[in-house]
């Protein structure tokens, strides 16, 4: 019986000419060999045969000649052409059957096709769409311990016929311990997609959300500790919740003046270039003076301090 064109493009006999440009594109695009990294063997088969097909039905003279005689009488060379073009001397002037190659009708509607997604000559130019830029709110919880986010997007893509439409999808980003403020994470070609160009990139700024205990300098952490007098000039235990949850102990042993700041090391941010290795904890005093004093109370801090001031 021969191969039944139609049924391959799924279309009906009085198809018109739009309708098998339409059927190819979302064929095509659904079996090329690359973009069917699984079954490519299978994905083969059917994108030639689905090229064969629109080859022949987009055609006026092969498709009269299939109407009349089907697939083996339009390859056999055996019946004369509808129109003087197609004829070939070794046939005697009947219609000689050429088919074309499948890349170079999908390149006539698509462009290349780079890692599974198409690169129309624009993109090979190097035209890409204009970048799209966006924050990427952090807790410092998630800069100290690194994260993984999923994130919802919405973009401007192109269907297979150049027309814009919405597409929706998410996106995994793992945030890596250590990050600052105005790290960029780009995704290709994960932007808008504008026609005569390549979709642009999607691109990602991590902003820093603010923190009610510690304020980031660059790898070092800093804490304002608010201490009585009493505990500046005779020493105190500080219990600081880390970042990452743990208690860490602070001892104050010595007197502490207002505005000064002590250091505990490698308790700061991580240092995403240098792993196993962060920046200090530092922190600054502010120490409460009593807003008034008895004449007793003056006479003791007299008669103590007198004798070391």
């Amino acid at each position: 019986m021969g191969v039944d064109y139609y049924n391959i493009l799924k279309l009906s006999r009085n198809a018109t000419e739009e309708d098998v440009k339409k059927s190819y594109k979302r064929l095509a695009m659904k079996w090329h060999p690359d973009k069917n990294a699984v079954n490519t063997k299978e994905a083969e088969a059917k994108f030639k045969q689905i090229s064969e097909s629109y080859d022949v039905l987009s055609d006026p003279d092969k498709r009269q000649i299939y109407d009349l005689y089907g697939e083996e009488g339009l390859k056999s060379g055996l019946y004369p052409p509808p129109s003087p073009k197609d004829k070939d001397s070794t046939y005697g002037g009947a219609f000689k059957f050429s088919p074309r190659d499948a890349e170079d009708i999908f390149e006539e509607f698509f462009g290349v096709l780079d890692g599974g997604r198409v690169r129309n000559s624009a993109a090979a130019a190097g035209k890409k769409a204009a970048v799209v830029e966006t924050k990427l709110p952090c807790t410092l919880e998630e800069l100290y311990k690194g994260s993984k986010r999923k994130m919802q997007i919405s973009r401007i893509d192109l269907d297979v016929s150049g027309k814009p439409i919405t597409v929706e999808e998410v996106l995994s980003i793992h945030i890596k311990p250590g990050w600052k403020k105005g790290t960029r994470i780009t995704f290709p070609e994960k932007g808008n997609h504008e026609p005569g160009s390549a979709a642009g990139d999607l691109i990602f700024i991590v902003d820093e959300k603010p923190h009610p205990t510690f304020k980031r300098d660059c790898n070092d952490l800093i804490m304002n500790q608010r201490i009585s007098l009493l505990d500046a000039l005779t020493g105190k235990n500080l219990s600081v919740t880390t970042l990452d949850g743990r208690d860490l102990a602070v001892s104050v042993s010595e007197i502490v003046k207002p505005g000064q700041e002590i250091v505990v090391e490698n308790e700061g941010m991580p240092i995403s270039k240098e792993p196993g290795k962060n920046g200090d904890l530092r922190i600054k005093f502010d120490v409460k003076f009593p807003s008034r004093l008895s004449a007793e109370q003056k006479s003791d801090l007299r008669r103590v301090l007198g004798k070391s001031v």
